[in-house]
């Protein structure tokens, strides 16, 4: 909890955006169970990429993921909420940004599961105990393994189509 405090107090300290972005991005809330490093990682990803993003920990995220109505099917680690869609799992933000300028009638976009390489799932953290990229043992093999993923788009009664492929 100490780590996710110190994350969040870090990134209210940082700029919200890139200098030079000019996108106005609606604010994101991030829903995640303590400890996730890769659920922080991926919100760094976002704020990186022009999102104002809010880090709130969450004991009972079955009970918010069937309140947003996410499919079980697509289910990831971390939840977010983003002008009115759910955002589940690892997501790019060029995919969120491509969601919000097209606006389409949906639940929300999903990366289900935990793929390599995905935003937030770049690099290990050795005391991540779950979602974590696995890297090789000695740093001078580090090397990412990434593996393909598509993003999900959710529609109103919860059946999906690829939004886009990573």
């Amino acid at each position: 909890m100490q780590r996710l405090l110190a994350t969040a107090l870090l990134a209210a300290l940082l700029p919200a955006a890139p200098l030079g972005a000019a996108e106005n991005l609606p604010p994101v809330e991030v829903f995640a169970p303590v400890p996730c490093l890769a659920c922080i990682d991926w919100a760094e990803h976002l704020r990186q990429n022009g999102f104002s993003v809010t880090m709130k920990e969450t004991a009972d995220m079955a009970a918010l993921k069937k309140r947003l109505k996410v499919p079980a099917a697509v289910e990831s680690v971390h939840t977010a909420r983003v002008a009115g869609y759910f955002i589940e799992g690892h997501v790019p933000a060029e995919d969120i940004k491509e969601l919000l300028k097209e606006k389409p009638k949906a639940r929300g976009l999903a990366v289900p599961g935990l793929p390599a390489g995905a935003p937030g799932r770049e690099a290990s953290n050795p005391s991540c105990e779950r979602g974590c990229t696995v890297l090789d043992s000695t740093p001078e093999q580090r090397e990412v393994r990434r593996e393909l993923y598509d993003t999900l788009l959710v529609d109103l009664k919860g059946q999906t189509r690829i939004f886009n492929r990573h």
